[in-house]
């Protein structure tokens, strides 16, 4: 009895022990990041207007600006943040085992990722659902006349039950053909090995680009599921989230308030309470969240506010030629909107 009383001591000053070095080791993304200089970001391996990269190897998207924001918001520095691209399939173990620090690659935050995956969705940056591309001779004008479709994928994605829900509820038979990189996918489909490719809308219209003659492929107008995009970090790190959800936030604050890149240092007197508190003016928000006063200010004068960003990298005057839709202001019938800033 003795021998079993001395074990479950020493076991339970072990657990003792071990408990807050789990606990500390869930939470410090901040101080890591800190301590190495840079932000590291996951994003995907090449979607133009998300995150894309150039022959120079300069990344560009809405994806890629999120991640600018954030280091101008702790480092005051848009360059410091470096960028691992990864597969879908790849992704999720990517930030589980601390490879990167968020994920900001054009994923859906699902109650299954949410909660069974070991990351947290803090915010939404891009309202999308799933659609289908077809060639325009095809005669199609509806995914409902795809019964029999052999279905270009990405694995590791929602599409495959997004599709298979679609499929059943419209009493249709079709074939899956997933690849676990995006560009093969895309390449199939371009080859003619399958009648569709599915995917987010706003992807259908990025890889489109890549094909070889785009305009004979056509969007189909029908939106299948809800695919709320957004950052995701590691669960059991809320200074970290809340840093990646405020940042996204004040973007979008700023279009609300009528604030840009572009006229934003000449607001420094500004007597609207919303914008002083949005340049660090008032309040102490930046020191509630480990990084300096400025944070917000930093972000927007960077990198731009949610219309800035939305309208440089997918924009109704850019190749993709995508309309605010669901990404315009609450105020002007659309989804995005942030919480006050007070």
């Amino acid at each position: 009895m003795q021998i079993k009383r001395l074990a479950f001591g020493a076991l339970s000053s072990l657990l003792l022990t071990l408990a807050p070095i789990s606990a500390s080791a869930a939470g410090n993304t901040l101080d890591v990041v800190k301590k190495r200089g840079h932000v590291q970001c996951g994003v995907s391996q090449g979607l133009p207007g998300f995150s894309n990269p150039d022959d120079k190897g300069n990344w560009t998207g809405i994806d890629v600006d999120f991640c600018k924001a954030v280091a101008a918001a702790i480092f005051g520095d848009a360059g410091k943040v470096k960028f691992t691209p990864l597969s879908a399939k790849e992704r999720f173990t990517a930030i589980q085992s601390g490879e990167v620090d968020i994920i900001a690659r054009n994923t859906t935050w699902s109650m299954h990722r949410d909660t069974a995956l070991g990351v947290d969705f803090r915010a939404v940056n891009y309202y999308d659902g799933q659609g289908f591309m077809v060639r325009a001779d095809l005669g199609v004008t509806s995914s409902t006349e795809l019964d029999g479709a052999t279905l270009c994928t990405n694995q590791g994605t929602t599409t495959e039950l997004n599709a298979a829900d679609y499929f059943r509820a419209n009493n249709m038979q079709y074939e899956i053909v997933a690849f676990e990189k995006a560009d093969e996918a895309v390449a199939a489909y371009n080859s003619g090995r399958c009648d569709a490719y599915t995917t987010d809308h706003s992807a259908l219209y990025a890889q489109r680009l890549k094909l070889t003659d785009p305009k004979a492929h056509i969007v189909l107008p029908e939106v299948i599921s809800k695919e709320p995009l957004g950052p995701a970090v590691r669960q059991g790190d809320n200074v970290w989230g809340d840093i990646i959800a405020w940042v996204h936030y004040a973007t979008v604050a700023a279009e609300e308030l009528g604030v840009t890149s572009k006229n934003i240092s000449t607001l420094g007197n500004s007597t609207n309470p919303s914008v002083k508190r949005l340049l660090g003016k008032d309040g102490t928000f930046g020191a509630n969240l480990g990084i300096p006063a400025d944070w917000a200010f930093q972000a927007v004068k960077q990198v731009g506010n949610y219309s800035e960003i939305f309208e440089r990298n997918v924009g109704i005057n850019t190749p993709l030629g995508i309309k605010r839709g669901y990404n315009a202001l609450w105020t002007d019938g659309g989804l995005q909107y942030s919480p006050p800033i007070r």
